[in-house]
């Protein structure tokens, strides 16, 4: 079967999980970390070299305080008791995103938890957090401009769409061959913009702590079927 070297998923519905079962918001998202720690032990041993999960966005910090900082407090707990997991599957685990807006201390421990999976990886881990795709569009727009700014003997005409990639969050991480979006929503939501030009997208009516291994498999059993053209004619 071919399997996609980078998959990615918007993991939505934890909200309504949660409502549906007449519980708070929060439960929703809590369950929700099962569904990622089924994901990545399956991509894992698919082949898959890099799952990238939309985690938190740069509009989700316009929601309830309450409800913010239990999403970062669930982030420090998973990353507390998964470190052994990720090393036992030989999956690296790593943040992209606007982390200036991110905790001294969760800060802290991304770094701590990056450098001690990046040995020995077979497999990658992105988490997005605290990502959209209009903003990374812009910081690599201004880290260019910056960089103009400081060569003025920098060729324009040089820069094409590969060597504007280098300026992106994302840079050294492959455009995803598949995004997936839980929930039965069908869009993006402000989601690699630039990276999924190409990207297959899979929409699935499931909630996001719905979501498990048997799902990550058929996803998979989807995109082999897919005819992938880039534009061109076969």
């Amino acid at each position: 079967m071919n399997i996609p070297s980078h998959v990615s998923i918007i993991m939505d519905g934890n909200g309504r999980w949660a409502r549906e079962r007449g519980l708070e918001r929060t439960a929703g998202h809590a369950h929700g970390v099962d569904s990622v720690r089924a994901c990545t032990e399956a991509a894992a041993r698919a082949g898959v070299k890099y799952l990238s999960l939309y985690a938190f966005s740069e509009e989700n910090w316009n929601r309830p305080k309450e409800e913010v900082d239990t999403l970062m407090s669930l982030m420090v707990k998973a990353m507390e008791n998964e470190v052994e997991t990720l090393k036992k599957n030989h999956v690296h685990f790593k943040v992209v995103g606007n982390r200036a807006r991110l905790s001294g201390l969760l800060n802290s421990m991304i770094d701590s938890l990056d450098e001690a999976t990046v040995r020995d990886a077979r497999m990658t881990l992105v988490v997005m957090l605290s990502y959209s795709g209009r903003w990374d569009v812009l910081q690599a727009a201004k880290r260019l401009a910056e960089e103009a700014r400081r060569n003025p003997s920098l060729d324009l005409e040089s820069i094409d769409t590969e060597s504007f990639s280098s300026y992106l969050a994302t840079d050294g991480i492959p455009d995803p061959d598949l995004i997936i979006r839980t929930s039965g929503e069908q869009r993006i939501s402000n989601f690699f913009l630039w990276q999924g030009a190409y990207s297959e997208l899979l929409f699935v009516d499931k909630l996001w702590p719905d979501f498990g291994q048997e799902d990550f498999a058929a996803a998979l059993e989807a995109y082999a079927k897919r005819d992938r053209r880039y534009g061109k004619v076969k």
